[in-house]
């Protein structure tokens, strides 16, 4: 099968492809693109599903780990204000967690941005392809219509001037004869009207879909920044309150990466199945959304030197027969006009339309050639299969960084607090304010000394 121009499978898809798919009795599945089969819909379940799985250890471990600090530590000496070997390094281990969790969300940023330009490369080339169609469309029902109102109107009147010529009057028929045939044969070379698949409809459903997954996106990244720098202000002024809060939403953004983990994995997968070989899978689903022929689509997915223009009787006939009534009205105006003057009018008129057709017509060639719409299904392809799948694996990227950057620092956030220095409630009160505690038991001394 030819490649669209400009695309071939990268190395991350053929990478991704070969990785082994089970069902659920782990059963191997063929890596080939068919979500419509229950078992390829199996495998890409497991492989999110393993991304459960790791949430599920994620949160052993730091159970076990936490459980372990509470209950297993050594009792510290009343009174004692020395903090424990090793505080230190358990707090730069949560703010390095932490930064490299900063970082992750760099990259989350630049993977959310790569997807959403591949789709929106996606929706380009599907409203060109949108235009193409509409245009083939609208110039064959402007052909058509034109020769019919030529037909109705000027041959009908030509003949009625040389009716007298019997033998004029056989070569306007046969001009109407031509030009019926011409559109009949242009109302075969419309093969998208009336085709219920709609490639702007396709563009405008993808295009919101992408703007919600975006936005989902960048609220996520936002909301992990918003952690990570709450926390480490909560470290720097050894806030236990603030430093308690941001654990329980480290504890949900850790949930939320993990979940995206397994959607990132089993998309990825997925998409590197399809694009390897995408040919076989948009042929047929076309064919059955559209119903169109085989040889049709063929030519437009493949545009290749195996495959012939499904339309290029249809064009022959008619470049044939433009040609036929060009050189019968050239003879009528020749042979007509000197004996009958009033033909001269709808002469003209007939030679204008037929003008205009055929200027029509080699823009119809242009259009109908496989060209232009191979080269836009290229163009989605590249942009679905090599900007958009590499933005997902950065996305992918971005969540596994966060989910280790966030179980570091929800086993060290409990131990760096417990190494905050005690807080009194009543440090931060005035010396001379009546309600602290200490001024009140002076004043209580004073009065009992009087």
């Amino acid at each position: 099968m030819g490649a669209p121009p400009g695309y071939r499978p990268s190395a991350w898809v053929h990478l991704l492809h070969q990785l082994p798919r089970a069902d659920f009795q782990l059963r191997p599945v063929p890596s080939g693109f068919a979500p419509q089969e229950q078992e390829y819909q199996q495998a890409l379940l497991l492989v999110a599903a393993l991304a459960g799985l790791g949430l599920g250890l994620s949160l052993i471990f730091i159970a076990v780990y936490l459980i372990r600090f509470c209950c297993c530590r050594p009792p510290e000496p009343p009174g004692s204000k020395t903090p424990s070997p090793g505080g230190g390094c358990v707090t730069w281990s949560c703010i390095v967690a932490l930064l490299a969790g900063c970082i992750g969300i760099g990259i989350g940023f630049y993977g959310n941005s790569e997807t959403s330009d591949g789709v929106s490369q996606l929706s380009s080339a599907l409203l060109h392809a949108n235009h193409t169609l509409s245009a083939i469309d609208h110039l064959v029902l402007e052909m058509v219509e034109r020769l019919g109102e030529a037909v109705r109107t000027e041959l009908t009147t030509l003949e009625e001037v040389l009716e007298p010529r019997t033998e004029l009057v056989a070569a306007a028929r046969g001009a109407r004869r031509q030009a019926e045939a011409v559109a009949q044969q242009l109302q075969g070379l419309a093969f998208w009207q009336g085709v219920p698949l709609s490639p702007l409809q396709v563009a405008e459903d993808v295009s919101f879909v992408e703007e919600y997954r975006w936005l989902a996106y960048v609220l996520l990244l936002l909301l992990e920044l918003l952690v990570c720098l709450f926390t480490l202000l909560g470290l720097a002024k050894q806030s236990k309150w603030l430093v308690i809060v941001m654990t329980v939403m480290s504890l949900l953004v850790l949930i939320l990466s993990w979940g995206s983990i397994g959607l990132e994995a089993a998309t990825a997968v997925g998409l590197s199945d399809f694009c390897s070989n995408p040919d076989p899978y948009v042929l047929n689903l076309t064919q059955e959304e559209t119903g169109l022929s085989s040889d049709i689509l063929s030519y437009y997915f493949l545009c290749n030197q195996a495959v012939s223009n499904p339309f290029q009787q249809r064009l022959t006939l008619s470049q044939r027969a433009l040609a036929n009534i060009h050189s019968q009205l050239l003879g009528l105006e020749r042979e007509a006009v000197p004996q009958f003057p009033s033909a001269q009018k709808p002469l003209l008129s007939l030679e204008e339309t037929v003008n205009v057709t055929e200027g029509n017509f080699h823009q119809l060639v242009a259009l109908l050639h496989c060209r232009g719409l191979h080269k836009d299904y290229g163009a989605a392809l590249r942009g679905l299969c090599e900007d958009a799948l590499e933005g997902l694996l950065f996305l992918l990227l971005f969540s596994l960084l966060s989910a280790g950057a966030l179980a570091t620092a929800l086993c060290s956030l409990p131990r760096a607090w417990a190494l905050f220095p005690p807080s009194d409630d009543y440090d931060d009160t005035d010396d001379d304010d009546p309600f602290n505690p200490q001024e009140s038991k002076r004043f209580v001394q004073w009065q009992s000394s009087i």
